[in-house]
């Protein structure tokens, strides 16, 4: 099973959190993002995304069907996250789409086994793979793309 963590675009400033949108450089950055990750994902790939408008915008900039989690809105955990990715004991791949400092906590987790604050970019994603499958201590770190290095 793969874990993608795509974290938001750059959002409006304001309240309430849950309301702001994208900024215009913001849709740009989701769509070069969510062209390249069209271009990698397995087609079988689950998409969750948190309830917030600014990542309903990003996540629809990918292009394919996704399912809200209330799980994953801002001020989760993330051990919220893996339960509702069903990890590491789902058949499929996962892309999450949610927010700072979980994503970043999530892939400290992931990575360390311990939560740590790490930073992740907006708009950038952090893909996540096991070598054996259902067995979290064999995760790797096999991609991180930011969206200003995708090529068009």
């Amino acid at each position: 099973m793969d874990i993608i963590l795509w974290r938001h675009a750059e959002a409006e400033d304001g309240e309430p959190d849950m309301e702001r949108a994208l900024t215009p450089k913001g849709q740009k950055q989701a769509r070069r993002m969510g062209d390249w990750l069209a271009s990698q994902l397995p087609d079988s790939c689950r998409i969750l995304v948190s309830p917030a408008l600014r990542t309903l915008q990003t996540a629809e900039a990918l292009g394919r069907k996704f399912k809200l989690a209330a799980e994953l809105a801002p001020g989760a955990e993330p051990e919220d996250i893996l339960k509702a990715a069903n990890w590491p004991n789902a058949k499929e791949s996962v892309l999450i789409v949610g927010h700072q400092p979980t994503l970043g906590q999530l892939a400290a987790l992931l990575q360390t086994g311990e939560v740590q604050d790490w930073d992740m970019r907006k708009a950038s994603a952090w893909w996540f793979a096991q070598r054996e499958p259902g067995d979290p201590n064999s995760v790797y770190l096999k991609a991180v793309m930011a969206h200003d290095l995708v090529v068009k």
